[in-house]
């Protein structure tokens, strides 16, 4: 069976602990590899690596660093398809859905390109007599990302990207379901022109995260995942003095409003619900249609729509809409969740469980799943479900559904759909989630913004990718200078001002 090990000094390794996890495809049910995980000593080794590089990568100008994210975001380009098959094929996710996940990554790096502009600094000319005051950006040193199954490519890099091109030298810890397509972006990254050691891919699990956290060189830590490991996550790093951005789950809410273009409504929450499986952390998962007229509509017009959705593996064809789900674990919870939703009294309309795909029998298939009459006390409203369900939740009124947004622990992403601008305005400006859409499902922001949740989402002060991203990675030093030509000054024991 295939090995698969870590990305160290620029080559290949293998794994030296003895211990391994299992590559699923999920779409057959069947082991296409195993993954080593590392110890300690290993994810140490690799620090110490990215410390020796790290030096002469943040002397390089801002431009040529630019240069490599220029000709890296060309090899992207051109490996397109080979990284979406192994996006596919180690998450389950449709072809044109491993395409996008490659290409949201990719768009980061095409802002990174204008590193130089990001990281200026400023300067004030005669801040005083003969006085100069600039600030500047630097890199933080060797820092580190852990990331999640869910998006193998688009999420490591968001993080590589502004990192490297901070100057900055970088371990990877991508999941250990999925390892494959970050191993293949360290490859395209060597051969843009990135030196030896200034990225590091080091697979494992808790032991390898733990010593990332304890590693004192790390100074800095971006982690996407679910929330109770986030907040475990930013707690430790911050006890161990580094930065951290830790994002967690969600739970998404649209807001259906009376005079809102139900069909192209339904649309959009047949798109957002279910593309992916569900498994992503801007899905929605909760649609709220205002008073019993917009449910009722919105409902006629989910099913057909919904009954006609067609599961099935990556290699199924453009036709199939959505995949597996990543482990039989995750699937047993999902169907186990939609139990606990009939036995708490909803009413399930469409029933996704049993799913089974002639020539796939052992894969991980859920079929969509849609909820009514849902209240904010059963275990499917409060649990981010992450699978192909989605819950309707009426409420009466308008501020009712803004009030159930607003209570809810979670504040990722939401929208309304609305033919009301005042509402529209009215709801942005209320509403406390850090992403919202207007007619618009899904509101990831696009890579010059920057992405990040609120409340339970997310932990740290700063969001991914876009000037945030560049905030992060970097630190301020701020030079006061002064040149003497002619000023006559004496020794001053007061603190006073420059002028």
């Amino acid at each position: 069976m295939k090995e698969i090990g870590h990305w160290i000094d620029g080559k290949m390794v293998a794994g030296t602990s003895g211990r391994f996890a299992e590559v699923m495809n999920p779409a057959t049910g069947e082991v296409r590899a195993k993954v080593a995980l590392a110890t300690k000593a290993e994810l140490d080794a690799a620090v110490a690596a990215a410390e020796r590089a790290q030096p002469g990568w943040a002397a390089t100008n801002p431009q040529r660093r630019a240069r490599v994210m220029m000709k890296f975001a060309d090899l992207i380009n051109t490996h397109m398809d080979e990284l979406a098959e192994l996006v596919s094929v180690e998450h389950g996710k449709v072809l044109a859905d491993g395409r996008g996940d490659v290409q949201r990554g990719l768009e980061v790096i095409e802002v990174c390109m204008g590193a130089p502009a990001m990281l200026k600094g400023e300067y004030t000319d005669g801040a005083g007599p003969g006085i100069d005051i600039y600030a500047m950006r630097q890199p933080l040193g060797v820092v580190a990302g852990i990331t999640p199954f869910n998006f193998p490519a688009m999420i490591p890099l968001w993080k590589m990207g502004p990192a490297l091109s901070a100057g900055n030298a970088m371990v990877l810890k991508p999941s250990e379901r999925c390892p494959s397509t970050a191993l293949r972006l360290a490859e395209l990254a060597k051969e843009a022109g990135l030196p030896d050691g200034v990225l590091q891919v080091v697979n494992g699990d808790k032991d390898a995260v733990d010593a990332i956290l304890d590693n004192e060189t790390i100074q800095a830590v971006g982690f996407v995942g679910s929330t109770p490991i986030a907040q475990y996550i930013y707690g430790r790093a911050c006890a161990n003095g580094k930065r951290a951005q830790c994002f967690g789950g969600a739970k998404n809410h649209m807001l259906i409003m009376p005079d809102a273009d139900m069909d192209k409504a339904a649309d959009a929450l047949v798109g957002a619900g279910y593309g992916a499986a569900g498994e992503r952390c801007m899905a929605i998962s909760v649609a709220v249609p205002v008073g019993k007229g917009t449910a009722e509509a919105l409902i006629s017009r989910l099913i057909p729509k919904i009954e006609k959705l067609k599961v099935g593996p990556y290699t199924g064809g453009a036709d199939v809409d959505f995949g597996p789900v990543i482990t039989a674990q995750a699937r047993d919870r999902i169907e186990g969740l939609i139990a606990s939703g009939v036995e708490q009294g909803a009413q399930l309309l469409i029933d996704g469980r049993g799913l089974t795909i002639q020539g796939y029998e052992n894969g991980f298939y859920t079929g969509p799943s849609l909820f009514d009459h849902v209240t904010p006390e059963m275990e499917i409203y409060k649990q981010e479900i992450f699978g192909p369900v989605l819950s309707v939740v009426r409420a009466e009124s308008y501020e009712e559904a803004l009030k159930l947004v607003m209570d809810n622990d979670y504040g990722n992403g939401t929208a309304i759909f609305t033919a009301d601008g005042d509402t529209a305005r009215d709801f942005a400006s209320r509403v406390n989630v850090g992403m919202v859409g207007i007619n618009f499902p899904i509101p990831v922001p696009l890579s010059y913004y920057s992405f990040g949740g609120w409340k339970k989402s997310a932990f740290g002060d700063l969001n991914q990718y876009g000037p945030d991203a560049f905030r992060f990675y970097t630190k301020t030093k701020t030079v006061t200078a002064r040149w003497f030509s002619g000023i006559k000054d004496g020794v001053a024991l007061n603190f006073k001002a420059l002028d």
